[in-house]
């Protein structure tokens, strides 16, 4: 399934936001959360201070808990994201995107911008019956999300980390075994 760039942008900032605050949490400072700011493409309002960081790190479980909710579960949870902001879809063109959604005014909190955000694209994930896109990573010591964008639906792990960590223990296995 090919999502819509917003969609897919927004499913994949929640996912770094969610596993940025994981231990260790790597969005802490300002400067960290400008860079994922950048990084995701967010316009709007940025206060770029330390209440801002803090702001975004406590939406990090509301966040988990869509990205795990079972299909039904997370339509309820997106309706609640919504509700809560007040959100008015409007279509938005800017900074070289074609006609996406935004649900909020650019004035409106970075963190309930990004609620907002990721309550939009999890619309089209539940709509297109595509929550199997979305796991826990597979590495028994990893609490992180994976997003699978993939034809395959292959992507197993969060990082290249977990990857790399389970290819190795897995050959060492494979080599203790002859």
């Amino acid at each position: 399934m090919v999502f819509a760039h917003d969609t897919s942008l927004a499913l994949q900032a929640a996912v770094a936001l969610v596993n940025a605050s994981l231990d260790p949490v790597t969005i802490g400072t300002p400067d960290e959360l400008d860079a994922f700011f950048t990084d995701f493409g967010y316009t709007g309002r940025h206060d770029g201070d330390q209440g801002e960081v803090e702001a975004v790190l406590a939406i990090a479980p509301r966040l988990r808990a869509l990205l795990t909710a079972g299909r039904d579960e997370a339509a309820g949870i997106v309706n609640a994201m919504l509700r809560d902001s007040s959100a008015l879809p409007q279509l938005r063109r800017h900074d070289g995107h074609d006609w996406h959604l935004h649900a909020v005014g650019n004035d409106a909190p970075l963190a309930e911008r990004i609620v907002v955000e990721t309550a939009m694209a999890m619309i089209d994930v539940i709509r297109a019956d595509e929550m199997s896109r979305l796991s826990v990573c597979a590495d028994d010591g990893c609490e992180g999300i994976v997003l699978d964008l993939s034809r395959n639906r292959s992507k197993r792990f969060c990082s290249l980390t977990c990857g790399n960590r389970n290819a190795v223990a897995a050959y060492r296995a494979r080599q203790a075994e002859s």
